[in-house]
């Protein structure tokens, strides 16, 4: 496993280990969850991780903060030249399972909405912003044209990283997911090796459905009050606001599907941690 010390791939290394797999952790950074540090732009010093492996989970990658700060070729060489070498690794090695961390970010300009929100299934298009999402999409095509050499899934996490509570909890109504439903995720992904393929979008548990865009758009607050109460209370009592305006809902129903994914972290648990932990 790629990324072992970083936010989302400590996190399913403990999910891994806590349901019986054991697992190798690569990292250029020595935590407790990596246990060969190497770069992965230096094939020499992390192959010899692959030797028995049955499946390679790949988190390891430059992000979004990291655009305009990192130059463009390092994206390339980290998040497509070096995914390229752990695939041929990987398929040297005889991994049968490969597992790619991917975002919804991917999607880009296709996000920006025009009179209602945007209801983003893996059937939307992708329209890259930056050199971020040009090389994880990039990588999620080496992933999937690796297929006729071992089972590949790409999945295509939403928004997990830490935030303030109140931009938290108004993102988990529509873009956020929390970080243990990201490791349940890959666990399943890993387990499911021949049922899920392709391209899965990761996110949370929302409650909207399509024909609400229109208002998710114009006018969230009275939707989320009517339907979720609870909600509109607990941000009252909170003192955070309602969002003025959501431009996008992240649609995960394929991993439902084929990996019976079941997002158990929801808005409603974050406010209920929040209270718990004023």
């Amino acid at each position: 496993m790629t990324g072992a010390a970083g936010l989302v791939g400590s996190a399913i290394a403990r999910r891994l280990r806590a349901a019986g797999h054991p697992v190798t952790g690569v990292d250029r950074v020595p935590s407790p969850d990596t246990s060969v540090v190497a770069d992965l732009r230096d094939p020499a010093a992390w192959r010899q991780a692959l030797s028995g492996a049955g499946a390679v989970v790949h988190t390891a990658a430059l992000h979004a903060p990291h655009v305009g700060v990192r130059p463009d070729d390092e994206f390339r060489e980290i998040n497509v030249g070096a995914t390229r070498d752990l695939l041929d690794a990987a398929a040297a090695a005889g991994v049968r399972r490969f597992v790619y961390t991917s975002s919804t970010s991917v999607y880009g300009h296709a996000l920006e909405p025009t009179d209602e929100a945007v209801w983003v299934t893996e059937d939307v298009p992708c329209r890259p912003r930056d050199i971020y999402d040009e090389t994880k999409l990039a990588a999620e095509r080496l992933v999937l044209s690796a297929a006729d050499t071992m089972s590949t899934v790409c999945l295509r996490i939403a928004r997990c990283f830490p935030e303030p509570p109140p931009v938290r909890a108004r993102h988990r109504l529509h873009r956020g997911v929390d970080i243990a439903d990201v490791a349940d995720a890959h666990l399943l992904a890993v387990r499911r090796a021949q049922e899920a393929a392709g391209v899965l979008n990761i996110a949370g548990p929302y409650p909207w459905r399509a024909e609400d865009r229109n208002q998710l758009w114009h006018d969230p607050a009275a939707l989320i009050t009517r339907r979720l109460p609870e909600v509109a209370t607990g941000f009252g009592r909170l003192g955070w606001a309602l969002p003025m305006s959501i431009d996008r809902v992240y649609v995960s129903a394929r991993a439902d599907a084929v990996l019976g994914y079941r997002p158990r972290h929801g808005v409603t648990a974050l406010l209920t941690e929040t209270r718990a932990d004023g």
